[in-house]
């Protein structure tokens, strides 16, 4: 699925973000995000009007149980904060960063359980739709540019990857840097 800048999708990224940030299998997140959807949690108002046993149980469904109360209450209140501040929309967070990579991750911070793994993972996501924030190539992404004999400069990064969006090149190089045997698979076919 590719994402969409609109209200929606730009907050279901923020909420799956949030879910992969923490040590938890990938797997399950994305489960859990899915569970979410389907308990209608699907955008920020929904979120606040929903009970905090509402968002436990959908956690809960989606094997996200390690950390079902925490996180049940930190995506109430994130969904507050950005009804509140943002008017639910996170362009409006976007528009207030002005274009600032440095301010756009500061303000994704202000949301309760989103630390720097969390932001990054929103931003590699975000920047095929915030051409600003491109080309966001973390720590995770080099480590994996790193894994594949890749320079770890992301200008010259982009450069390798041609017509290739960096959104795609970060995932690419994320999957290598989380997956072992990708990265090894991907030497065997380019050596």
């Amino acid at each position: 699925m590719r994402l969409k800048d609109t209200p929606q999708p730009l907050y279901r990224l923020l909420v799956l973000s949030h879910l992969l940030s923490a040590r938890i299998r990938g797997s399950i997140a994305l489960a859990t995000a899915r569970a979410l959807h389907e308990a209608g949690l699907r955008d920020p108002r929904r979120m606040t009007e929903a009970a905090w046993q509402e968002r436990v149980d959908a956690l809960g469904r989606g094997g996200y149980r390690r950390y079902d109360e925490r996180t049940a209450t930190q995506l109430g209140e994130g969904a507050e904060l950005l009804t509140e501040r943002w008017g639910g929309d996170l362009r409006r967070l976007r528009r207030e960063a002005d274009g600032e990579v440095s301010e756009l991750r500061r303000l994704l911070r202000e949301f309760p359980g989103m630390g720097p793994a969390g932001t990054d993972i929103f931003l590699r996501e975000a920047q095929g739709v915030w051409p600003e924030a491109a080309p966001y190539l973390d720590a995770k992404a080099l480590q994996g540019a790193e894994r594949l004999n890749l320079p770890t400069d992301p200008e010259r990064l982009v450069g390798l990857a041609g017509s290739t969006g960096p959104a795609v090149l970060a995932a690419a190089l994320v999957r290598a840097a989380v997956d072992k045997e990708v990265a090894e698979d991907t030497l065997r076919r380019a050596g």
